[in-house]
């Protein structure tokens, strides 16, 4: 039977930074306490987690890449919210977000979780942030603990 290696969900001993975008903060604030819920959840320590605050989710890709390069987190979550207007900007920033986000995490080796709503309406973004749909905030951290153990595993 072949080996198989995958990540656990324990936070313990690992550090982890959380991005979040303070545009949209009314959907934002509570994708942060989703995050922050789930860290602890698992085991992290509160010391080691950094919360890093930017503009909105076109800055995500930046702050990552300036958090990562310093190599003290095992893991950063990336959050944000992205909501369709009237005009063709959603498009750019959601995509440009997660191209960034994506080229970071390749580049550095740093696992990035995407934790960037990208919603038609408003009341889609509040059901992905605590709503009927769950919080994607949390769902990210547990994605972030799970590849930080994961590579910890990988480099032994």
């Amino acid at each position: 039977m072949p080996q198989v290696t995958e990540g656990n969900l324990d936070a313990s001993g690992l550090k982890f930074a959380v991005l979040c975008a303070r545009f949209n903060d009314f959907i934002t604030e509570r994708l942060l306490a989703g995050a922050l819920d789930a860290l602890k959840r698992s085991g992290a320590n509160t010391d080691d987690i950094e919360i890093v605050k930017v503009p909105g989710s076109w800055e995500l890709p930046l702050a990552a890449k300036t958090l990562a390069g310093r190599k003290r987190h095992d893991a950063i979550v990336a959050l944000g919210a992205v909501i369709r207007g009237e005009t063709p900007h959603f498009e750019h920033v959601a995509a440009q977000a997660a191209r960034g986000l994506a080229a970071v995490e390749l580049e550095t080796g740093v696992p990035i979780a995407f934790g960037v709503l990208t919603t038609n309406t408003i009341e889609q973004a509040i059901d992905r942030a605590g709503g009927k749909s769950g919080n994607k905030g949390f769902d990210a951290a547990l994605t972030a603990i799970e590849m930080a153990d994961l590579l910890r595993q990988l480099r032994k």
